[in-house]
């Protein structure tokens, strides 16, 4: 089955009481059982809501996993992956991650005894420089937020099998469209639902995925222990969501592309990151890994000045000023004071998270009046 037939059908089937063709958002916190231990299915909505379900199975299937497991956000389902760890377990991560990650790994988990190393991934050699009998994880984010780098999922797993350590990969950026970790060799796939699988800016959620069963269970078990689960009506909202997914990623990828070249050419402009460029770094590991490159650009001013990158997300009319990115409408953002605000400065700058860098989410409007908004801000 191909990605846009599943992506509207894959866990979902009409509603057997009622024929509804649309999952109903199953709002209730328990249900009746007809003798103990003799149920339907459901016991208790923490463990397990049918809208959610559905939900689960169809981020499963678009990932071509067969496990899937939906969470309050997507920090509450990196929350269920590091738990899976012990403390003494080094955890290797990419240098240039979402500041949250970095937030949950550096301020949560290593009080516990959990080490984390920070490496440029873009070269794996410096993943296995970093390997030792603790490495049970290695964290890989591509293309990274917000630098845009690439990293080889392949040759990530290659290093993790060899270690014996699982390999999860955030796969927010590209989507499952535009890319699918497990079949390079992945054990886990992470995702910030409330980026493009919801695609609408009206959810927050997370969600792992995976073809293992031993992981799956123990994904599961946290899941119903922390209890940090997702709600029907957002689960609702999802399902919506990804039926439209593939036809939304054409249009952010088509519009990413024009606007990214728009930027190149721009005085104004110094530095443009995103892999559909052929001089990007790893940009063959790109055309390898996925189908198109999203609508995800980060740029630099010159003259590398905070006032000259904060009057352009000033000035905006049609992007918005805004956290989050995957909606439909267009985003743009400053991540030195925003997104990865937690991450120390130094640590920021090495990764290249200077002051002048502006990271745009590019939507699915006319792609002629998000080039004219640019215009006239830049100007």
């Amino acid at each position: 089955m191909k990605f846009a037939t599943k992506a509207i059908h894959e866990g979902v089937a009409p509603d057997p009481a009622t024929g509804a063709i649309m999952t109903p958002i199953y709002q209730t916190s328990t249900y009746v059982q007809d003798g103990v231990g003799n149920h339907k299915g459901y016991e208790y909505s923490r463990t397990l809501n049918p809208t959610r379900h559905a939900l689960e199975k169809n981020i499963a299937a678009i990932e071509n996993g067969t496990h899937g497991a939906c969470f309050g956000s997507g920090l509450a389902a990196i929350d269920c992956v590091i738990k899976m760890l012990n403390p003494g377990d080094e955890v290797i991560s990419t240098n240039d991650l979402y500041g949250g990650s970095y937030r949950i790994f550096k301020t949560i988990f290593e009080k516990y005894g959990l080490v984390f190393h920070f490496v440029d991934m873009t070269d794996v050699s410096n993943i296995e420089a970093k390997v030792n009998e603790n490495t049970k994880l290695i964290w890989v984010e591509t293309p990274t937020n917000p630098m845009m780098n690439i990293i080889d999922i392949e040759a990530a797993s290659t290093i993790a099998k060899k270690a014996g350590a699982m390999l999860c990969v955030d796969n927010t950026f590209a989507t499952p469209y535009l890319q699918n970790p497990l079949d390079l060799g992945a054990d886990i796939v992470m995702h910030s639902v409330t980026k493009y699988l919801g695609g609408h800016s009206d959810v927050i959620m997370g969600a792992l995925v995976t073809k293992d069963e031993t992981i799956a269970n123990e994904m599961y078990r946290i899941q119903n222990s922390s209890g940090a689960v997702t709600g029907p009506m957002d689960s609702f909202l999802v399902l919506r969501g990804i039926k439209t997914l593939h036809l939304r990623m054409e249009r952010h990828c088509e519009n990413g592309e024009k606007i990214a070249h728009f930027l190149a050419s721009h005085p104004k402009i110094d530095k443009v990151f995103w892999p559909g460029f052929s001089h990007h770094p790893n940009h063959h590991v790109a055309v390898k890994q996925m189908r198109g490159f999203g609508g995800m650009i980060s740029f630099t001013m010159k003259g590398n000045n905070l006032e000259d990158a904060l009057s352009v997300v000033k000035k905006v009319e049609i992007f918005s000023l805004a956290e989050s990115l995957g909606g439909v409408e267009s985003l743009i953002g400053h991540p030195a004071t925003m997104t990865h605000a937690s991450i120390p400065k130094a640590e920021r700058e090495q990764s290249g998270v200077v002051d002048s860098l502006i990271r745009l989410s590019v939507g699915i409007e006319d792609v002629e009046d998000l080039i004219q908004d640019l215009t006239q801000a830049l100007g």
